[in-house]
């Protein structure tokens, strides 16, 4: 199997690798327009700030080829977030694949500020967080209520693309899909067995 994932300016790139590798899978790691294009599956990570990223995909044109992609894409955390349609970190437009968007957790009504004041939510979100109201193929044999890791100050609304929720303040997109694309807001190559098991079910979309 074929599988790219997209180098572009966000980390995170090495801890994939080594997660496909546990699963006995490799990638190329290029941002070559034709081996994105003729892969059977991208992977589009990214940990990191969501203007800058944006702005260094469109400087290579890499936007346009995500947007245009028709093979299963997984995107994680930033990556998954970019896949929106807006991102409120510097007030950024992403690539609207998803129609919801990315809002800061510091940013909610009063009853929610009053809740994380009152008991000490910290922002951003770093740790083990249980996801819930699993939907489709992309999690198989994935328990409701199993823990993954997120590491993120900013969330995607629940919509009607949402697959997988967690809550954090308040409940929020822990997985979205549209077509063939998929998103992860949590970091399945540093969730364990879960996280492995839900690259497994990438794989075989």
């Amino acid at each position: 199997m074929n599988i790219a994932i997209v180098k572009y300016n966000a980390g995170n790139i090495q801890s994939v690798l080594y997660a496909l590798e546990r699963i006995g899978a490799t990638a190329d790691v290029t941002d070559d327009h034709d081996k994105i294009a003729s892969a059977d599956k991208v992977i589009f990570p990214g940990v990191g700030e969501a203007s800058t990223a944006m702005n260094y995909l469109k400087e290579r044109g890499l936007d346009t080829v995500i947007k245009n992609l028709h093979q299963p894409v997984l995107g994680i955390c930033l990556g998954m977030q970019l896949m929106c349609s807006h991102s409120d970190e510097n007030n950024t437009p992403c690539l609207g694949i998803f129609e919801g968007k990315v809002k800061w957790f510091g940013a909610l009504n009063n009853d929610n500020e009053e809740r994380i004041r009152k008991d000490n939510f910290k922002v951003p979100q770093i740790g083990w967080n249980n996801i819930f109201n699993l939907r489709t193929s992309l999690f198989t044999n994935v328990p409701e209520n199993d823990f993954c890791y997120f590491v993120h100050g900013y969330y995607a609304d629940s919509a009607d693309e949402t697959i997988a929720t967690a809550n954090y303040i308040i409940p929020y997109s822990a997985a979205l899909n549209r077509n063939n694309f998929y998103g992860v807001q949590f970091h399945p190559e540093k969730s364990a067995t879960t996280g492995e098991q839900i690259l497994k079910n990438f794989l075989n979309i």
